[in-house]
């Protein structure tokens, strides 16, 4: 009989079918219950959602014994042994969510769940606590930040990539800190990257896992632990090593403008400390030049005079915007991410 301890209180296979005990536990949600439900179900899968950074969301299925699989590996490469604990404060209807219930069970780990906010409750010892980007910017800025991950041993983050102060007061922190590649439908993530404190991250595989690039140079996923492997992403990369690669960025975000392709996720992480307001770079048709570069910068308009003059420092000619536009709000998928519009 598997046996699970959530928040404190030790829970049987029966149990951990019980919507409402679930439910009464304090901190857990009815996000949480259902996915434990949907788990101890008959079905071989579960549903996943997508998380629409690239595309409408869908809904898809997960094999359990895929997710099982990733689980060991992922504690594997943690160090994670039974009775160690998990934190889990995203929301169980994502995929990063699902993983950390996931990886307590099969590897017989304390799990501690609390709803989905932009500001976790650091209160006690964690071996691994995962985040989105949005909570480390919350706990940086709320001045109490440190305090709270001097509980952490290991923090996984995922979603999205990390600001530049973000990253600087991450990797300032004792903690050992790691950023995922993965996605839903490689039931969360098959490569992990220590943060580096300057340069493009190393991600590296997963056990059992290793990579090759198509012809477009989009990174190819080898796990036969996963269905549908090989997986074909969308991601261009400098493939290292088989095991090994650094992310460039998205394919479909690649800019063609007279016939010279740009990256706008690279020209983002260069002018990152020139602009205080989100923003991202976007293809756009031209006549003459097939695509050309435009800044979308989430604020009310103000003059540019000065920032055209800081981003010809650091962009390439091709890099550089022939447009800024100024939007009073981008338009975010659920989890948060911003949609390139």
């Amino acid at each position: 009989m598997m046996n699970l301890r959530v928040n404190g209180v030790l829970l049987n296979e029966s149990q951990m079918r019980d919507r409402s005990l679930l439910l009464s536990i304090e901190g857990c949600d009815a996000a949480f219950a259902d996915f434990m439900l949907a788990w101890w179900s008959d079905s071989a899968f579960v549903l996943g959602q997508t998380s629409g950074s690239t595309g409408e969301p869908k809904r898809i299925e997960l094999s359990k014994q895929s997710m099982r699989e990733s689980a060991k590996r992922t504690n594997a490469f943690f160090g994670l042994n039974p009775g160690d604990s998990l934190l889990m404060c995203l929301s169980a209807n994502y995929i990063a969510g699902k993983m950390m219930v996931v990886r307590a069970i099969v590897g017989g780990l304390d799990l501690y769940v609390q709803p989905a906010s932009s500001m976790p409750r650091l209160e006690r010892s964690y071996d691994l606590v995962s985040m989105v980007p949005l909570q480390v910017h919350s706990l940086m800025e709320s001045g109490e930040g440190e305090k709270s991950l001097s509980h952490v041993k290991h923090l996984l983050v995922g979603g999205s990539l990390l600001m530049k102060d973000e990253l600087d007061w991450l990797t300032s922190l004792p903690l050992k800190s790691y950023i995922s590649y993965g996605m839903t439908e490689t039931v969360s993530h098959v490569a992990l990257s220590e943060l580096p404190k300057c340069g493009a991250p190393l991600y590296r595989a997963l056990p059992d896992v290793h990579f090759t690039t198509d012809n477009r140079g989009c990174l190819v996923i080898h796990a036969d632990y996963l269905q549908g492997s090989p997986f074909v992403t969308n991601d261009m990369v400098e493939l290292l090593t088989e095991r090994s690669f650094r992310w460039l960025g998205r394919w479909d975000n690649v800019i063609n403008t007279g016939g010279v392709k740009v990256f706008p996720e690279k020209m983002e992480k260069k002018i990152e400390r020139l602009i205080l307001h989100p923003y991202y770079f976007v293809g756009q048709p031209d006549a003459k030049f097939g695509q050309r570069v435009v800044l979308k910068i989430e604020s009310e308009p103000f003059d540019v005079s000065s920032l055209k003059s800081a981003l010809s420092e650091v962009l390439s000619p091709y890099e550089m915007p022939k447009e800024i536009v100024f939007l009073p709000q981008f338009t975010r998928t659920d989890s948060g991410k911003v949609k390139r519009i």
